[in-house]
């Protein structure tokens, strides 16, 4: 293997221009991988500041970013092993100890229940090393087809909905900096001004230069206060509301009908379908009016490039894959996908959110982003893992389906970079089901809400204290630095890996070096969907990143690939090269209002928080600005109920009952109650959401259930 010369001193900071102990890296938080540098300033820790090079971010850090390192501090994170004592306290224990504990527990359950009562769940936070390494794991050395990621509540109904119109899922098609070069971009069910505030810069720059900004949200967050257009749909019927645009689209005579003929498949049965979806039926279903749906129609249609966006919005709904599809869909009978400047993509939300399905955690997919239950993948992972295809275990449960199966089928549970006391939906069932198994470990950096109930707990490091690489929402691979030395007592997720692997009678093929575990990812991926084989960490430290598919040049002499910024402008990644059109139509939301429960909830994030909180909750300044959960809900339900600002409020559903303070504004639909899910205990939003599957995805309706709301006597 080629000596980078990154492997040689892991742990000491690599010099950036003008700052000679300062380490380039990128921010642990969301999918945007703001570019960052590091320098140690003692204690453990180390400062950050602005790395105006990288071209994402261009300097431009939020407040998670800024203040990322306080959770590096002893004070904030786990620096020991805890074990369950006889007493049913955790107390701080040795590694060997810990390590051993794990590994008996596990090999009881296997013997005793067959390797499928052996759960394993990961996160879209780890790197790729630790994802390729955990689902590894989970396949070779515990033989369990059980393994599933908090990802999947995610993105997974954009990714499915991309696959089946593109034959390939990558976030953004296409890198961030076309966004402002576009004539018109449709945003739905996002609020980057909150979720990731380097972003923005994007679109306020794509007004600056002539385009226009539509919003789709029930709330007119400070995304929405940008645009140019605000659409306001009752929750749930994003799907309605792509088919009447695509309705009006064809009634208008604006359909690209040479670009449907030459480049898509399957236009007729969806045209048929959207015609079913009249502006007046659609202005019904979700409160957009039809003037309003007009405007969205000449504005998009009328510049010669234009994209749609979606985020979580659309995606979490049980009917999530279909609405996605149902954007896509305009995209393409407008000839906007597949052309530069024009586009669909999806705002990927967790940190590696792309590139922690793309190789092995996720519960029906192999490295390079193959397909478990194809025999070529098979043959072909397996040939690089060294074992019989046979032995590789088919497709698992997923995320929701796997928790709900705590208990019962799984007997004992790894957890690794997640928290699904707070983030899975029908939280206080999980936590039951958690709290159900014959043995939990948890691998994380501080006591998160899951650890707490863990029989084992270990302390890993985290994204300054090691090296490894993440893919953003572009589809850009990046190399993640490592600035410090981990405390004492803090081992690397690849060490608890290797270290489980050894115990259970598995000697090789797990290392803990992330560019040794790379270069093995890299051949895993060679000739898949998500070609890496072309990446190495040289490379990644020298440039900016490299867009997948990056093949491997044919031989040693060749230039090498230089990555692909932008998919599609040539072929769609179908086997005929062709977009496919699919046929949806708009259906209702798994739970609608009715008498007991008459008012929508919907739920989000907040700009100072991240995901369950675990971190961001412990960190002073963004506990300041936010510092517990609420409830926002329009004047009119307020006056309704004798509600003030201020007053602690019930939301309750068919699943449990929330409790958080009102915050009344006029920029939500009076029929919608929105909250925040970073917090657990009495305001835990995801006690109420539902846990209906979308069909394909596998994703849960965290997006739109029905509740009632009550005051609540101080």
């Amino acid at each position: 293997m080629q000596n980078t010369g990154i492997r040689q001193d892991p742990g000491g900071p690599r010099a950036a221009p003008g700052a000679s102990t300062a380490t380039p890296t990128h921010c642990p938080y969301c999918a945007l991988q703001c570019g960052m540098n590091l320098t140690p300033v003692g204690g453990g820790t180390v400062a950050v500041s602005e790395r105006a090079d990288f071209p994402v971010n261009r300097g431009a850090l939020c407040g998670k970013g800024r203040t990322a390192p306080e959770v590096l501090a002893s004070g904030a994170r786990l620096t020991s092993p805890l074990v369950r004592s006889d007493d049913g306290t955790l107390v701080p224990a040795g590694w060997d100890e810990a390590l051993d504990r794990i590994a008996r527990n596990l090999l009881l359950t296997r013997t005793e229940y067959g390797a499928d009562a052996l759960g394993v769940f990961g996160g879209g936070g780890l790197t790729n090393e630790k994802a390729y390494a955990l689902g590894k794991f989970a396949r070779v050395v515990l033989g369990t087809s059980q393994i599933d990621y908090n990802g999947r509540f995610c993105m997974s109904s954009a990714a499915a909905a991309g696959t089946r119109a593109f034959g390939l899922d990558r976030g953004l098609p296409f890198p961030l900096e076309d966004v402002p070069r576009t004539g018109c971009v449709i945003l739905v069910g996002s609020n980057p001004a909150e979720t990731m505030p380097p972003s923005l810069r994007y679109f306020t720059e794509l007004r600056e230069n002539g385009g226009t900004l539509i919003v789709v949200d029930p709330r007119r967050t400070r995304t929405a206060e940008q645009a140019d257009l605000h659409l306001a749909p009752r929750p749930g019927t994003d799907l309605a509301l792509a088919l009447g645009l695509l309705h009006l689209v064809v009634a208008e005579g604006r359909v690209d009908e040479a670009y449907v003929e030459e480049r898509t498949s399957g236009w007729e049965e969806a045209r048929a379908a959207a015609m079913a979806h009249w502006p007046e039926y659609v202005e019904r279903i979700t409160g957009v009016s039809v003037p309003e749906l007009r405007e969205a129609v000449r504005l998009f249609c009328t510049p010669e490039t234009a994209m749609v966006l979606t985020a979580r919005g659309p995606e979490q709904q049980a009917k999530g894959t279909d609405t996605v599809g149902a954007w896509i869909n305009l995209c393409l009978a407008t000839g906007r996908a597949g052309r530069p400047r024009s586009g669909y993509g999806c705002l990927t939300g967790q940190g590696n959110g792309q590139g922690g399905r793309e190789h092995g955690q996720k519960a029906d997919q192999l490295p390079g982003y193959r397909r478990l239950t194809d025999p070529a993948a098979r043959r072909h992972v397996a040939g690089v893992w060294g074992v019989d295809p046979d032995s590789l275990p088919g497709p698992g449960r997923s995320a929701y389906e796997l928790l709900d199966a705590l208990g019962t089928d799984i007997r004992s549970l790894l957890v690794m970079g997640s928290n699904p006391v707070v983030s899975a939906p029908r939280a206080a069932h999980v936590e039951g089901r958690l709290r159900s198994l014959d043995f939990l470990a948890v691998c994380d950096v501080v006591l998160s809400e899951t650890a707490e109930l863990a029989d084992v707990v270990l302390p890993v490091t985290q994204w300054a204290e090691e090296t490894g690489t993440t893919t953003s929402l572009e589809g850009r691979v990046l190399l993640r630095r490592r600035a410090i030395t981990p405390p004492d007592g803090v081992r690397g997720d690849l060490e608890v890996l290797h270290g489980l692997a050894v115990r259970l009678g598995v000697e090789r093929g797990f290392p803990t070096d992330p560019e040794e575990v790379f270069e093995e990812l890299r051949r895993a991926s060679a000739g898949g969907p998500a070609d890496y084989s072309g990446i190495d960490y040289r490379r990644l430290a020298e440039e900016d990143g490299v867009f997948w598919p990056c093949p491997a040049p044919g031989d040693e002499d060749a230039v090498p690939h230089p990555g692909t910024p932008r998919l599609f402008l040539d072929r769609f990644a179908t086997d005929d090269g062709r977009a496919r059109f699919v046929p949806v139509a708009h259906r209702p939301s798994a739970e609608e209002p009715d008498a007991e429960y008459p008012v929508l909830l919907t739920t989000g994030r907040v700009v100072a928080q991240y995901q369950s909180g675990a971190q961001t909750r412990r960190v002073a300044e963004l506990n300041a600005t936010a510092p517990g959960p609420f409830v926002q809900l329009h004047p009119r339900l307020a006056a309704r109920l004798g509600a003030a600002e201020g007053d602690p409020l019930a939301v309750v559903s068919r699943r449990g009952r929330a409790v958080a303070p009102a915050r009344i504004t006029a920029g939500i639909r009076p029929d919608t109650v929105f909250m925040p899910f970073h917090w657990p205990g009495e305001g835990r939003a995801n006690t109420l959401t539902n846990p209906a599957l979308d069909p394909t995805s596998r994703m849960p309706e965290f997006k739109v259930c029905a509740v009632r709301v009550e005051t609540v006597p101080r």
